[in-house]
């Protein structure tokens, strides 16, 4: 294990529990701290080191990766936890969270004795595995150069994008075309299995042509045997990020009204099995549509008399 003071790393689901083995792996000390402790285990097991709070996993450490639910917990932890006080600590910040959030956040640790980055990344529990993230970061470009040698870990060219706020949006941009081109593969698909039509001989058109896209070859396999097990991202992620997108869209004066459709069908799927499978599972929501039932026949008139 490295002799350099440890990291704390603030949230181990999915993508934060693949970041801290990565770390581990690569003999970076990890201290590591969740809400649910039972999920810090994993890392446990790989050398880290559990901490009951967000603030006493932090005390000793330089750099602090969180990797949090979302903006409001991003806020709790970061702002209001219970004994935690910032002393020149680093803070990089890897959840896809709304770009105001990030400056809110940027501005009040700084007051509070912290400097901040925003690193939000392309990739899953995979990439983080084997170090290929793409990692965007936003925030003071000297404390960028400062975090290279920890993000190289996680990703094979971490890229700047300027001030807070502009790696997010460019995060979102990427999540909305997740959502998009799975959705519209998603209706073809249905399309041409509704009709008969052969999916490989749709598969082999489609795959010479320039409106292929590698992400059909990866989510066909689910689509076709409906599983959607295992998620490295689940579908209650894909509509947060979406809806950051839309906000973040109509803030720049965008007409989001095409897209605000796809937002409302993944509602379909909030608090429902649907929410913690792959996206992909929003296969399920573009099938046929029940036809609606027959209206009851008008109640006879009373007789008179």
């Amino acid at each position: 294990m490295s002799s350099s003071p440890p990291i704390a790393l603030l949230g181990t689901g999915l993508l934060g529990s693949a970041i801290g083995q990565r770390l581990l792996q690569r003999g970076l000390g990890l201290r590591v701290w969740n809400r649910h402790p039972e999920r810090l285990q994993p890392l446990v097991a790989l050398g880290a080191e559990a901490c009951a709070t967000a603030a006493e996993a932090v005390q000793p450490c330089r750099w602090v990766i969180a990797v949090l639910a979302d903006g409001p917990a991003c806020r709790e932890v970061l702002l209001s936890a219970e004994n935690l006080r910032w002393q020149g600590q680093r803070v990089v910040q890897m959840g896809t969270i709304a770009p105001e959030t990030s400056r809110e956040l940027a501005v009040a640790l700084q007051r509070q004795g912290a400097a901040y980055l925003e690193a939000p990344v392309l990739g899953s529990r995979p990439e983080a595995l084997t170090g290929t993230l793409q990692i965007m970061v936003a925030g003071d470009e000297q404390l960028f150069q400062e975090a290279l040698p920890l993000l190289l870990a996680l990703g094979p060219n971490p890229e700047w994008f300027g001030a807070i706020g502009s790696a997010l949006d460019t995060k979102l941009a990427l999540n909305q075309l997740i959502a998009s081109l799975t959705h519209a593969f998603s209706l073809s698909l249905q399309l041409v299995q509704a009709a008969g039509v052969n999916v490989e001989q749709f598969m082999a058109v489609l795959r010479g042509s320039a409106l292929h896209a590698p992400t059909f070859e990866k989510k066909l396999p689910r689509l076709l045997a409906d599983d959607y097990r295992h998620p490295n991202f689940p579908t209650a992620h894909l509509r947060k990020d979406l809806l950051l997108f839309l906000a973040s869209a109509r803030q720049h004066g965008l007409d989001t009204m095409g897209l605000r459709c796809l937002a409302d069908l993944l509602e379909r799927a909030r608090d429902t099995p649907l929410d913690q499978l792959d996206y992909s599972a929003l296969h399920r929501l573009t099938g046929p549509v029940p036809p609606p039932a027959d209206p009851a026949p008008p109640a006879a008139a009373p007789r008179s008399g």
